[in-house]
């Protein structure tokens, strides 16, 4: 079974999730702030992190953004503060789902799995029908999991990949918001502008030139996102 990370500096909070995760059959692994988090990542093969964002010495988006340079394992961030704002800091430093302080249990573990499938399915094998997705310069090889630019690798969180792969395999079509992330999420379309909306510019941040002025990934104001057709094949 998969190992999981627990970073929350509340000790009693973070042996009560292992508890709940342990009975689900994971294998958890307990840090309090960022920096012993980062020193489990180097020991452990850690498949997903729950992380706290008000943490001593390293907080968790500190930690969130280490982790993002090397590793692009789900990441679900916990906080007592519920504000869209405070949702949207915590995506935008990397994280893919955000769960509220108080929590439940149940919720918690399903947010658990649906992380761990959709990223096992992004490293399974890929069915016959996918491969290789070029428009100009950015290229996903859906056979390797891969994204480049101009020849350059880059790196894309889980959920980054699956929005990226969605546009690139239909150049030119227009995807609602909302459609996006329900193919993606899995989940029906709930506060959807501001979580798209952050994700997408996370990987302009990581394909584009100029973020502010993208080439390869438009808006459609009132609609949702393309990637440009250009010279697609």
């Amino acid at each position: 079974m998969h190992d999981i990370l627990i970073c929350d500096d509340d000790k009693d909070i973070a042996a009560a999730i292992a508890v709940y995760l342990g009975n689900e059959g994971y294998k958890t692994h307990q840090a309090h702030n960022g920096k012993e988090a980062l020193s489990v990542l180097e020991e452990v093969d850690i498949k997903l992190i729950i992380m706290d964002i008000m943490m001593p010495e390293m907080d968790g988006l500190r930690a969130t953004m280490e982790v993002r340079q090397t590793r692009n394992i789900p990441i679900i961030m916990l906080s007592a503060k519920s504000e869209d704002t405070d949702k949207i800091i915590g995506l935008s430093a990397g994280a893919d789902d955000y769960v509220t302080k108080p929590f439940s249990p149940l919720e918690l573990i399903a947010r658990v799995k649906s992380q761990l499938r959709r990223f096992t399915v992004l490293g399974s094998l890929p069915s016959p029908e996918e491969g290789v997705h070029t428009v100009d310069g950015l290229t996903i090889d859906d056979n390797r999991k891969t994204v480049t630019v101009d020849g350059e690798d880059v790196r894309l969180t889980p959920l980054e990949y699956k929005i990226a792969l969605l546009l690139i395999r239909s150049p030119g079509r227009v995807f609602p918001i909302d459609e996006i992330y329900e193919r993606v999420w899995g989940e029906d379309a709930f506060c959807a502008d501001n979580t798209v909306a952050v994700h997408i510019r996370r990987i302009r941040e990581k394909i584009e030139i100029d973020p502010k002025n993208p080439k390869y990934i438009k808006v459609v104001w009132g609609i949702g996102y393309k990637i440009e057709r250009l010279d697609s094949r």
